[in-house]
C-alpha cells in the first residue's frame, strides 16, 4: 500500500502517544491523519505531563541524532574521513551550475533492466562500494559523483530507474534525458536479455523521434550480463548476444559480487561519454566532498598554469544529490528537440 508524504511524516508518531498515554495516564491521543472525524481534537499543551512532554523531548533529539549519523556516514563512505555535518554543503553540488566545469564534463548515466539481476550491486562498484549480498528492490536511486582528473573537473550522475519499470511515461523520460545507458540481465534469465532488447529497442526509437529522426537512432549503450559468477547453466551464451545485439554494441559478461568484467564496462561506458579512463572505481582515489571543493575553487584560481594536470586523479560522492525535478528533466528534454528543429509537442507520450 502506498502512502502520501503526509502519512510517512505522521505514523512514527503513534509510537510517541502511546508511550504518552501509558505514562501519563491523560486520555488517549491520535494524530490527524489516522482520525476519522473530519474535524480533528488535538490535545491541549496544558493537558500534558511533563513526563510526557520530556518523552516526546527525548524521541524528537533520538531521531535527529539518527539522521545526522546517517549524513555524516554517507559522506564518509566517500571520503578518508568523517566530515561534520556543520561543514557538509548546505545544498548539492552541480559543477556546471558553479561554473566548475564544461557541459561537455557532465553525462547521466541511466541503469534499467529486470528485477533482481544485479543493477544496484554494479552501480556501487562503480561507486567505490561492496556487494551487498542481501537482496533489496530498489524504486529508485540517484547519485552524483565528482571527478577531477587532469586538471579538469567532471560530472556524472547515476540514475537507477528501477521503479519505472511499470510506468512507460516515466521511463520513457528518463530515457530522453540519459546521455549513456547501462543495460543489465542475468546470464541465468532468458526473459531478463528480452527485456533488455527490448529496452534497447525504446531507447534507439525514443531518440530518434526527439532527434526528428528517420531511423532508429544508435545510442551510447553498454550491455552487461552479470552473475557469471553462479555455476548454474547460463540461459544466455555471448554468441546469441551478439547475434541480436549486433558486434557494436558493447557487450561484457560481469560478476558484480566478484568483480569480473566490471572494469572493461566501465571503461566502456567512459569511452562512450567521451570521459576519462580514471573514472573507472580502481584508477582514481575518494576524497570527502568538501576536500574535492577546495580543489576545484583552488584549481580554478591557478587555471593556465603549469600545474594544472598533475594532480592524482579523484573523486567524490555528492551526499546531498537528488534526482532534478520532472518539471527540470522535461525542460532539458524541450531544450535538446528544440536545438535544432522547431518547437513540437512533448515527445514524452
Amino acid at each position: 500500500m502506498e502512502m502520501n508524504a503526509t502519512e510517512k511524516f505522521y505514523l512514527p508518531v503513534d509510537g510517541i502517544f502511546e508511550m504518552f498515554n501509558s505514562l501519563a495516564g491523560q486520555s488517549r491521543i491520535t494524530h490527524p491523519v489516522l482520525q476519522s472525524s473530519p474535524v480533528p481534537q488535538r490535545p491541549k499543551v496544558s493537558n500534558i505531563s511533563k513526563t510526557g512532554m520530556g518523552i516526546i523531548k527525548t524521541v524528537k533529539g533520538s531521531w535527529r541524532q539518527q539522521e545526522k549519523r546517517a549524513v555524516t556516514s554517507r559522506s564518509s563512505s566517500s571520503g578518508n574521513r568523517q566530515v561534520s555535518t556543520d561543514r557538509l554543503p548546505k545544498r548539492s553540488v552541480d559543477l556546471l551550475e558553479l561554473g566548475l566545469t564544461k557541459p561537455r564534463n557532465c553525462h547521466r548515466i541511466v541503469v534499467l533492466g529486470a528485477p533482481k539481476v544485479g543493477k544496484t550491486n554494479i552501480l556501487q562498484r562503480f561507486l567505490g562500494n561492496e556487494f551487498e549480498e542481501l537482496y533489496e528492490p530498489t524504486t529508485e536511486d540517484f547519485h552524483r559523483k565528482l571527478f577531477h582528473i587532469g586538471g579538469e573537473a567532471y560530472q556524472i550522475d547515476l540514475l537507477d530507474a528501477a521503479s519505472e519499470r511499470n510506468f512507460p511515461a516515466k521511463r520513457r523520460l528518463s530515457i530522453l534525458t540519459g546521455d549513456i545507458f547501462l543495460l543489465v540481465f542475468s546470464l541465468d534469465d532468458r526473459e531478463s536479455f528480452d527485456e533488455v532488447c527490448a529496452l534497447l529497442n525504446e531507447i534507439e526509437a525514443a531518440k530518434a523521434k526527439l532527434l526528428k529522426l528517420k531511423h532508429p537512432a544508435r545510442v551510447p549503450a553498454v550491455i552487461c550480463g552479470n552473475k557469471a559468477d553462479l555455476e548454474a547453466v547460463r540461459a544466455v551464451g555471448r554468441s546469441e548476444v551478439t547475434e541480436v545485439l549486433g558486434e557494436d554494441v558493447p557487450f561484457f559478461e560481469t560478476s558484480a559480487k566478484d568483480g569480473t568484467g566490471l572494469e572493461g564496462a566501465f571503461r566502456a561506458l567512459a569511452t562512450l561519454g567521451g570521459l576519462p579512463d580514471e573514472t573507472g572505481p580502481s584508477r582514481h582515489q575518494l576524497i570527502s566532498i568538501l576536500s574535492y571543493q577546495s580543489l576545484c575553487i583552488g584549481q580554478r584560481g591557478r587555471r593556465g598554469s603549469r600545474a594544472r594536470g598533475l594532480a592524482a586523479p579523484c573523486a567524490a560522492m555528492d551526499p546531498l544529490a537528488r534526482r532534478p525535478s520532472f518539471t527540470s528533466d522535461l525542460r532539458l528534454v524541450l531544450r535538446s528537440s528544440t536545438k535544432h528543429n522547431k518547437p513540437e509537442r512533448c515527445q514524452i507520450q
